[in-house]
């Protein structure tokens, strides 16, 4: 038995989802820049890719740019907006608790003069809408904030923070949302919270890896990070990964189709993971309820390292994390635990526990099975060396 629980790190392609990727490459194998038939099918797959896409965010389909994942999704729209709008101001905004791709970002960009101001979080990991009212500047040009926090599944309260930018009645700062961890599970309309960049990724909801999107609200400007064709508008330039794509829309379309009783069973298996770490003495990361996602559990073993449980985990086929997979390889304590203020010893036994529409029941059961077995074992090896 198995149970593959590190689903914010990467999903399986869902088997519709393969289908459609050997249909394309048996299919459609035109590049979509040339003017013959077999290029203007592949043109005519990217058009309906981009209008799913963009149809699920409620925004017009040329607003929509492929690129190849989260990360690139990110740098485009925080580096290319800074390049874009920095003779309007030098004063960026974001959290302490945003994901790698973002951190680092914001990091390479201090080193080019820009002034960033990172936003506190509280025990439970979310920023409030009076701090970043308060870090606004005249000259903060862009905010970026992610929807769910990929290490411990925490809401960021999109509606409070749209309110503070829409008193500004300005047309800066700009907003960006890295909402690789939210779409394809939750609703998010940029138009209607005034979001003007907006992030995702296909690993996260059964499509394969290096293919994501970047919305961009009709009339921002943004530098491009690289340059070549007129591919996506010459704003992502290069040969569009047609199959890629059309496995994104594939994977949204599932994922939206069954979205809201998706939800109430990843709740009921989160609630059960969440009583059966707490009977062995696990302490949860992060806030609980409605503040929360229900497919994201970060929960600490106090005297247990992660890692030794990871890997104890991982021999009886159980798969877990310790923080983002972009980090994990890191002897560093997660920063994001760390900006929540958690003691040192907590934040180093803590593991992350991720769930996707796609996981079973029985997955579920086999993990309250084996976990209080084998943190019973650690606890007694750790706490007799002590």
């Amino acid at each position: 038995m198995k149970a593959y629980l590190d689903n914010s790190a990467t999903t399986f392609i869902a088997p519709e989802v393969l289908a459609e990727l050997k249909r394309i490459y048996s299919q459609v194998p035109g590049n979509p820049s040339s003017l013959y038939s077999l290029g203007m099918e592949a043109e005519q797959e990217l058009k309906r890719s981009r209008s799913i896409i963009a149809g699920f965010l409620g925004v017009q389909a040329k607003e929509i740019y492929f690129t190849s994942g989260g990360t690139e999704a990110n740098n485009l729209a925080i580096r290319g907006a800074a390049a874009a709008y920095s003779r309007q101001g030098k004063h960026l905004v974001t959290t302490a608790t945003e994901h790698p791709s973002v951190l680092n970002a914001f990091r390479a960009l201090e080193e080019k003069g820009f002034q960033v101001t990172y936003l506190p979080c509280g025990r439970e990991g979310r920023i409030s809408a009076c701090d970043l009212k308060e870090a606004l500047r005249e000259d903060t040009i862009l905010v970026s904030t992610m929807f769910v926090n990929n290490e411990m599944g925490a809401l960021t309260p999109l509606e409070e923070l749209s309110q503070v930018l829409r008193e500004r009645k300005q047309n800066l700062p700009l907003w960006h949302v890295d909402a690789v961890q939210g779409f394809g599970r939750l609703e998010v309309k940029p138009e209607s919270l005034g979001i003007d960049l907006l992030s995702l990724s296909g690993h996260k909801i059964h499509a394969p890896k290096g293919v994501g999107a970047l919305y961009c609200r009709g009339g921002i400007q943004l530098e491009p990070l690289f340059y070549g064709g007129e591919q996506e508008r010459a704003l992502r330039p290069g040969t569009e990964n047609v199959a890629g794509i059309a496995a994104l829309a594939k994977a949204a379309e599932l994922a939206f189709a069954d979205r809201e009783k998706d939800l109430e069973r990843l709740e009921e298996f989160k609630e059960k993971l969440i009583s059966c770490c707490k009977a062995c003495g696990g302490v949860v990361n992060g806030p609980e309820g409605s503040a929360a996602v229900p497919y994201i559990l970060n929960i600490s073993f106090p005297g247990v390292p992660a890692e030794v449980l990871l890997h104890s985990l991982d021999a009886k086929g159980i798969s877990v994390s310790t923080g983002s997979a972009c980090s994990s390889r890191q002897k560093t304590p997660s920063h994001v635990l760390s900006a929540m203020g958690l003691d040192r010893n907590r934040i180093k036994s803590a593991i992350r526990m991720s769930l996707s529409r796609l996981t079973g029941k029985e997955e579920i059961d086999y993990a309250c099975q084996v976990l209080p077995e084998v943190v019973a074992e650690l606890r007694a090896l750790y706490g007799a060396r002590r």
